[in-house]
């Protein structure tokens, strides 16, 4: 059975400024569309329900590294710009945050009469799907979101989220549609976290009545799901620090950007003027495209394309990040129309970056690769939501 799994987050409040929302719909629809016509729509799919690769998708995009709000803040900026696409591109998004999540039964009857799918059967998957997360082993978590992602071919995804006030961190389950045989029998591989102590666990045997009247969910035992489970636990400090990130990784991402001369890659990306910030950023935009499942297991390494809108690990450079969803768009339109070129010298990045890793030795000095980019934060249009990123005095004289 295909696993999916969990995400445990500590619970951020606030909202995403538009700029920055704007920008992450943009570059959401550049990397889907460019998903799309690497991979097919099973794949977009695939990645939807990976705990791993979505937290990283959530940190290229500019969202704080490992907040609660990179779940509602990605299904929203994913919704807003592939619905209006739907019918082009077979993907569709259903759900939300709140009052939003309930309309999601309507949504998928809707699409199915467009699509030909089945609707009923959608419509009770998202439903069992909430009553598992919900109810079944009640851990704590008050589901609050609820997004159900589909293509017209019939594979299914759930994101949805609880919160836990007790722990003020939020859960994050993983769905997905692929080798699904039963809604009863850890149809996710179940639930886990950080231990919360004693739960509600309505597969016991003294639970036979209430788990009769819950459609018999789940009798596996609770040691086999834990055993089975694919977990994110994030820890609760803001900032990013050396040992959330694969120094060797990173380190590889930044001797490319900023140590490999432009010339070395003319001919390769087609790109002309392209800097190395920007290329940087690319790098990583390419891997959440392009990689595997096992480039995902340090998602904080992805906030070093952008940044964060809480100015960890620095601010966000809307200049860089302009530039990176043009060159994606350019590439993607381009795709479209049988001109490949730029799609695969964007693909080479990721690739380039790989191989270098295998005789890297990381020698950066990590506290000071996020002092310089905070200090040259200004010079790429750096903003955060406490505002615009200044130039120092001594420099105001040079613009």
């Amino acid at each position: 059975m295909k696993r999916s799994g969990s995400a445990d987050l500590p619970l951020h409040y606030g909202h995403v400024p538009p700029w920055l929302a704007q920008r992450m719909a943009r570059l959401g629809l550049a990397i889907v569309e460019s998903i799309l016509m690497e991979y097919g729509k099973a794949e977009v799919i695939r990645r939807l329900s990976s705990p791993f690769w979505f937290q990283s998708l959530g940190a290229v995009m500019g969202m704080d590294w490992h907040s609660s709000g990179i779940t509602t803040s990605v299904m929203g900026a994913l919704k807003k710009s592939v619905n209006p696409l739907s019918k082009e591109l077979g993907i569709y998004i259903c759900g939300g945050k709140g009052k939003f999540s309930r309309e999601t039964p309507n949504e998928l009857l809707k699409i199915a009469d467009q699509t030909g799918l089945n609707g009923h059967e959608l419509v009770r998957a998202s439903k069992l799907s909430a009553k598992v997360d919900n109810t079944a082993v009640q851990d704590g978590f008050q589901l609050y979101l609820h997004s159900f992602i589909l293509s017209n071919e019939g594979d299914w995804a759930v994101v949805q989220q609880g919160m836990s006030d007790a722990s003020s961190t939020a859960r994050r389950y993983h769905w997905h549609s692929e080798n699904l045989k039963s809604f009863i029998e850890a149809p996710h591989s179940g639930i886990c976290g950080i231990n919360q102590g004693q739960i509600l666990n309505l597969t016991a045997n003294e639970a036979h009545i209430t788990r009769q009247t819950m459609m018999n969910i789940t009798t596996e035992s609770p040691g086999i799901m834990v055993s089975e489970i694919q977990k994110l636990v994030l820890p609760d400090h803001h900032e990013v620090k050396a040992k959330d990130v694969d120094l060797k990784r990173l380190g590889s991402i930044l001797w490319l950007a900023q140590e490999k001369q432009p010339a070395d890659f003319e001919e390769l990306l087609l790109l002309d003027g392209m800097g190395p910030r920007t290329l940087q950023s690319l790098a990583l935009v390419s891997e959440v495209i392009y990689g595997t499942p096992s480039r995902f297991s340090d998602p904080a390494r992805y906030s070093f394309a952008h940044g964060g809108k809480d100015g960890h690990p620095f601010p966000v450079p809307v200049n860089v990040f302009d530039e990176t969803i043009n060159v994606l768009q350019k590439a993607v339109e381009k795709a479209k129309i049988g001109n490949s070129d730029k799609q695969q010298a964007i693909k080479s990045l990721h690739q380039i970056a790989r191989n270098a890793e295998k005789d890297f030795i990381p020698n950066l000095n990590f506290e000071k690769v996020i002092e310089q980019e905070k200090a040259e934060s200004w010079k790429h249009g750096g903003r955060t939501i406490f505002g615009k990123e200044q130039a120092p005095t001594d420099q105001l004289s040079l613009f």
